[in-house]
């Protein structure tokens, strides 16, 4: 490639720039584009992009009460019968062997086994949180057996704080018999 060969469309890399305050027959003579009069038409002026012209911004008309659970709920992870196929006859299943074969992805705290698909390996014990009956069945028909893991009891939210006691004032004793002033 040569640079003398360089193609160079003057349209599309030298804009003109637009002349404004040069009479009426330019266009935009008069007030530049700027309109008339008022905080816009001086110079420095910018609004942020959220600026509704001075009237009470949506965002602060909008009511802002309730309570949304999404913090505290649990996650639970979903395993399909189907998925259980990659293990071998006889093993013994755990969210933790899950997590390692990468069945499960990411934080959790449950796991629940569901029934879609066919299960063809045999005699698997699976530990689980939670099954679907059709699971359940379907896991029991194949020689297997199902182990039901408690839940961890859910943790505090972290807004919440523990609180310590306010401390416990001396009660005052009386002075001793006989210093009395009088």
């Amino acid at each position: 490639m040569n640079l003398t060969q360089l193609h160079h469309d003057v349209r599309r890399y030298h804009k003109k720039r637009k002349r404004v305050g040069r009479g009426d027959g330019s266009g935009h003579g008069g007030t530049s584009g700027r309109g008339g009069k008022g905080q816009s038409a001086r110079s420095g002026y910018h609004t942020k992009g959220f600026f509704e012209g001075g009237q009470m911004p949506l965002i602060r008309k909008t009511p802002k009460r309730g309570f949304n659970n999404t913090r505290f709920q649990l996650v639970t992870a979903i395993i399909n019968l189907r998925d259980l196929n990659k293990f071998e006859n006889n093993d013994t299943i755990t969210p933790a062997t899950l997590k390692k074969r990468g069945l499960i992805n990411g934080e959790f705290d449950r796991v629940k086994i569901l029934a879609k698909g066919e299960l063809e390996k045999e005699g698997l014990t699976v530990e689980a949180h939670s099954f679907s009956a059709a699971a359940a069945k379907k896991i029991g028909d194949k020689k297997g057996k199902i182990v039901l893991i408690n839940p961890p009891p859910p943790e505090p939210p972290r807004a919440v704080r523990k609180t310590k006691e306010p401390p416990v004032k001396a009660e005052k004793q009386a002075p001793p018999a006989g210093t009395d002033k009088k």
